[in-house]
């Protein structure tokens, strides 16, 4: 999907601006066309620079970098664990790394002349399949593939099993379930990020008049950056337990 094809008013942004100076710039152009991965990859090169500076000197007494980001994922490490249970740390780096890329690329949006890629549905549906099939790989390999159709199909046993009709009911509710989930998902959080900025662009165009609200706006727009990164990872967490508590329900 173009970066053009969301529709409403947004604020100019750098690429907007490099492209509007030097119209001829192959580079610029072909950036500014598809400016939301240019943007969500922009992100991912921030997290690695951060990653380098913060363990490239592991220290016994470490400084505010390292220690924040120990807290950081120790907070996380808990918040997985707390969901799913001791089994649940194995899959704290993959909702770890969601948090922390879906946080970045919501709070973007409030820096002058970024952009928030996750107010793109190509960018929330993009993350919203990574879940998916991460869900129906852990599912495979935790309830094999007969577990799996057996979840399924809701677990029937003794004279539920026994009628076909509930079986295959549940079967096909719980594969609209699931099919409906990245759906859901990358609609629920584009929809809160790309609100966020027509409202701030909109409030932007009143000039001084507007700036009380505009500030205020921001800071409630941080607050639901915050928040939209840890609904999306909070349900990511929920999927992933669902799967663990049908495996020790077996």
């Amino acid at each position: 999907m173009g970066a053009h094809a969301e529709g409403g008013a947004s604020l100019a942004n750098i690429l907007a601006v490099l492209a509007d100076r030097f119209p001829e710039n192959q580079l610029i152009g072909f950036c500014y066309r598809w400016e939301n991965i240019t943007y969500s990859l922009g992100i991912v090169l921030l997290i690695f620079i951060l990653v380098f500076f913060t363990f490239r000197k592991k220290a016994l007494v470490p400084g505010r970098l390292q220690n924040a980001s120990e807290l950081l994922v120790s907070g996380l490490d808990d918040f997985v664990c707390g969901i799913i249970g001791p089994k649940g740390r194995q899959f704290t780096p993959f909702v770890g790394t969601l948090f922390i890329y879906i946080l970045l690329m919501n709070i973007s949006g409030l820096v002058p002349f970024l952009k928030s890629s996750t107010a793109s549905l190509s960018t929330t549906l993009g993350l919203a399949l990574c879940v998916f099939f991460y869900v129906q790989y852990n599912a495979l390999r935790q309830l094999g593939f007969s577990g799996y159709l057996d979840h399924l199909a809701g677990k029937p046993r003794g004279i539920i099993a026994a009628s076909v009709i509930f079986p295959v009911f549940m079967f096909f509710l719980h594969l609209i379930t699931e099919l409906i989930r990245p759906l859901s998902l990358s609609l629920r959080l584009r929809g809160n990020i790309w609100g966020d900025e027509m409202l701030i662009a909109v409030l932007a165009k009143f000039g001084i008049i507007g700036l009380p609200l505009l500030l205020f706006n921001m800071a409630m727009s941080l607050l639901a950056a915050v928040i939209q990164a840890v609904v999306f990872c909070l349900l990511t967490t929920i999927y992933l337990s669902l799967v663990l508590e049908h495996e020790e329900a077996a």
